[in-house]
């Protein structure tokens, strides 16, 4: 098992892609901490730990810094150490740039950047005490590369997740840190399944394979990241869309 006595911090992982790559992390002999503003990642977590694996919830608001300590500092009391960070937790908001509410901008950048940036700031400071390297994973999107109508703020957060993974990955290679995105397309949700049919066809149809992704095919593309399998890899965003930034 690839992950086995490392222990991974999953955010976002109450639900959806989260939940899905915090159990592959655990079936993969990980310990892992899932972190969610949403107190469902309890439920998240009784149910790994029901099957065997090794899991604990932390309440979290990625876009406070005294919380995201506190998120990290609970990690390595529970586990000792930190070994993985997949910062994934964020917010969907739609909204050309002349209509989208400044709170509503700031709560996207705030959670799906700033929240970014915190979690990988305490995770790195952890990882550089404890001087053995470690494996970052943000979660960026096809929006970090390609704009498109109504997502003026999640395609600046997420634009600026494929920066600060970059600059990261420059800065802490020396000490044995990677870092590096995912960036998925449209992925099968609950934020998905709640939409019309005829915007679902047309969801599928942005994408030359023919479909959506889903969560489990994305968090096989997180574990490959993080694990040692791509050990000559930092700096770099993986797309994982179906070939939606291909056309």
């Amino acid at each position: 098992m690839r992950f086995q006595h490392k222990v991974v911090i999953v955010t976002g992982g109450a639900s959806g892609i989260g939940a899905t790559t915090a159990r592959l992390f655990a079936e993969e002999g990980a310990k892992v901490v899932i972190a969610d503003y949403s107190d469902k990642g309890r439920e998240v977590s009784r149910t790994l730990n029901e099957k065997g694996l090794d899991s604990f919830f932390v309440q979290t608001d990625v876009s406070n810094e005294d919380a995201v300590i506190r998120m990290v500092g609970n990690t390595v009391r529970r586990y000792g150490r930190l070994d993985v960070l997949f910062a994934n937790a964020g917010v969907a908001s739609d909204g050309p740039t002349d209509q989208i509410d400044y709170e509503v901008w700031q709560k996207t950048i705030q959670v799906n950047l700033s929240g970014v940036f915190l979690c990988n700031k305490h995770a790195i400071k952890q990882m550089l005490a404890q001087g053995e390297g470690g494996s970052i994973v943000n979660c960026g999107s096809v929006h970090s590369f390609v704009g498109k109508a109504r997502v003026a703020a999640y395609a600046s957060a997420k634009g600026g997740v494929h920066m600060l993974t970059r600059s990261s990955a420059a800065a802490y290679a020396a000490n044995g840190i990677r870092v590096n995105t995912v960036c998925p397309g449209y992925i099968e949700t609950s934020l998905i399944s709640g939409l019309k049919e005829e915007m679902v066809r047309y969801l599928q149809a942005q994408h030359p394979i023919g479909r959506m992704g889903t969560t489990e095919e994305v968090g096989k593309a997180v574990l490959f990241l993080a694990s040692e399998d791509a050990s000559f890899i930092t700096g770099a965003s993986l797309l994982v869309d179906g070939g939606y930034t291909a056309v």
